[in-house]
């Protein structure tokens, strides 16, 4: 409000008609990407017969297999004579920086929110980042086909998230749309006749600000995303907020602690539909990529090398959770990967923090450890991923909750959880929540058949939560989380009940060893595969962990019996996931990452050196 107040008091403002700036927010999953795709098609950007494939930004790998959206990526369509810059968001909220960065860069939103799901808490997460950064929203209610969806009542839910956030009342009074961005088409009423996107784009047009600028206000260009193109090396995307830039021109590069250096803008790139397309000059309120400074990181100001000023920083949430990255010791380290050094662990940690705003990454005592501070476990699991598909071997240790001194008394980081379940899956559910410190604040049953729970609990609570969560309700659970304040420690919380199964020994597993050690838990290798003392092969089905021999064979002799060499039944192993290890494993265990495998290991290989514990 009072930023709109004083933009009306000067009237040296002057307004650019032919450009807009929209970023596309929503929840995980809501259908951001696909509405992205009917937009580029309905603009007429791509060519009538040209090869194109489905949520076309996701370009990622990992983005395409999770079907998430994971970096913050920007196109552009031109709807008559106007050019609409569009921003496609994470909806996960581990992913949150990338949706501060990305609100700086534009003047409104479009917030998209499922028919049926109506808003959850990454809504709630990027709703509240638009209001806060004053942004005009106008609604769109996606997959209007669904046979479940409920349109009235996910509206009014809307209309209640804007009040519960605090909303100005200008931004109470948002147009609203019903969509099936899979087909492309767009209802004004939720029962009205389906058309094509055209309506949306003219709203887009009519609501969202065109930007403002001062005429006499020297270039401030903000920094809001770095890429990298192998033709022409390194490119810091972000917004002309005033005065204008040229190829070619020297600029004053300003960073956040004050300090500056100069440059030359080498390239000047501006964006059309998925293409880069070499510009010569940028005005006000474009959003376009420059080349030419290596020396640039997100949140520093290109300004006038004659009178630079600066622009206000980009801040970000500070991290929750981190993880302890290590050089991999174990007998088989070296086999798979091509870095494996802990000098290149610190150039890639390196490089991540250049694009990467909400990570932290700080050394340890042991030059071969680093410690990694993030959002949340899925933000981390990413991180490793990527890391492994670059051909990168290390050792990861258990995610920890950062705690933090408020008068004295230890804070930890609370989050607020919202479960959607079959109803016979309520009382399970709330039990393991409590034994979690989890409180419940609301319960909401639809008449569906499934009911809505929503809990304040540690973020600590949820690790390894989700595993459980999904047996519990056999696969029919949803959950989502989002980070909601800091509060005084909630005392102890016990995490895996069980111990593990630790190879004694190197070498080979073998069937006849398997199927002996089947009674005493649940397998996680195959016959046949590799094997080193101190590896995690199981899950013992008490609480203490043993040591056993998986390499043992069976001894022959001479003597034959009718029986004797029965085939032998094995239950298949259990396989885990990289979200799975990093749930599963405790303190002092560690998951082994290289590029072709993953395995769990204690932190201590040799049986002898590792404190003994009791059978819980």
């Amino acid at each position: 409000m009072h930023e709109e107040q004083t933009v009306e008091e000067r009237p040296a403002l002057v307004r650019r008609d032919d450009v807009r700036n929209l970023a596309i927010i929503a929840h995980v999953d809501h259908g951001k990407t696909t509405l992205v795709d009917a937009m580029l098609w309905q603009s007429g950007i791509f060519r009538e017969h040209e090869a194109i494939r489905e949520r076309v930004m996701d370009s990622n790998d990992l983005e395409r297999e999770k079907g998430i959206t994971i970096m913050a990526k920007n196109t552009a369509i031109r709807y008559h004579d106007t050019l609409i810059n569009i921003v496609d968001t994470p909806g996960h909220a581990d992913f949150g920086g990338e949706v501060e960065r990305t609100l700086k860069m534009v003047d409104g939103v479009l917030l998209l929110v499922d028919a049926s799901e109506g808003p959850l808490p990454q809504t709630r997460f990027v709703l509240r980042k638009a209001l806060e950064a004053q942004l005009t929203p106008i609604l769109v209610i996606n997959k209007i086909d669904r046979t479940d969806a409920r349109p009235a009542e996910v509206l009014n839910e809307v209309y209640d998230l804007f009040i519960d956030l605090d909303a100005a009342e200008e931004q109470l009074d948002f147009p609203v749309y019903y969509t099936n961005a899979k087909d492309g088409t767009c209802r004004l009423t939720a029962d009205g006749e389906d058309q094509n996107l055209t309506p949306l784009f003219e709203e887009i047009v009519k609501t969202v600000p065109a930007p403002l600028y001062d005429p006499d206000m020297p270039l401030q260009f903000l920094i809001t995303n770095l890429d990298y193109d192998d033709y022409v090396g390194r490119l810091a995307v972000g917004r002309v907020f005033n005065g204008s830039m040229i190829r070619g021109q020297e600029v004053s590069v300003c960073s956040g602690d004050g300090k500056s250096h100069f440059g030359k803008v080498r390239g000047l790139f501006g964006y059309e539909g998925l293409q880069r397309v070499e510009i010569d000059k940028a005005g006000p309120g474009d959003i376009v990529a420059l080349t030419g400074i290596d020396e640039i990181n997100i949140g520093d100001t290109v300004a006038d090398p004659l009178d630079p000023r600066p622009l206000p920083t980009i801040r970000v949430d500070e991290p929750t959770i981190s993880m302890l990255f290590c050089v991999n010791n174990s007998p088989v380290a070296g086999r798979d990967g091509k870095h494996v050094t802990s000098r290149k662990l610190r150039e890639r940690f390196q490089k991540e923090l250049l694009y990467n705003v909400s990570i932290k990454v700080e050394d340890t005592d042991s030059p071969d450890v680093f410690r990694v501070s993030g959002r949340g476990e899925l933000q981390m699991a990413i991180l490793i991923e990527t890391m492994r598909r670059e051909g990168f071997e290390m050792g990861v240790g258990k995610p920890e909750v950062l705690i933090k001194e408020v008068d004295g008394k230890r804070h930890e980081p609370m989050e607020h959880l919202v479960i959607d379940c079959p109803e016979d899956c309520v009382g399970t559910v709330t039990q393991k929540l409590g034994t979690r410190k989890g409180r419940m604040l609301h319960l909401v049953n639809h008449g569906s058949g499934r009911v809505r729970l929503e809990f304040r609990v540690p973020a600590r609570g949820l690790i390894g939560f989700r595993g459980e969560f999904l047996a519990d309700t056999r696969g029919a659970g949803i959950m989502n989380h989002l980070f909601d304040g800091w509060e005084p420690w909630q005392g102890e919380i016990l995490h895996r009940q069980t111990g593990v199964l630790i190879a004694d020994r190197a070498g080979k597993t073998t069937a006849f060893s398997i199927d002996n050690l089947q009674p005493r838990g649940t397998l996680f290798v195959p016959p046949a595969e590799e094997v080193y003392e101190g590896m995690i092969v199981g899950e013992h089905a008490r609480g203490n962990d043993l040591d056993v021999n998986i390499t043992k064979e069976k001894k022959l002799t001479n003597m034959r019996a009718s029986s004797g060499d029965e085939l032998v039944r094995l239950v298949p192993p259990r396989r885990f996931s990289l979200e799975q290890t990093l749930e599963f494993i405790r303190e002092d265990e560690l998951v082994e990452v290289t590029p072709n495998t993953f395995r769990m290991r204690k932190k201590i290989l040799r049986s002898g050196e590792r404190p003994k514990k009791s059978s819980g």
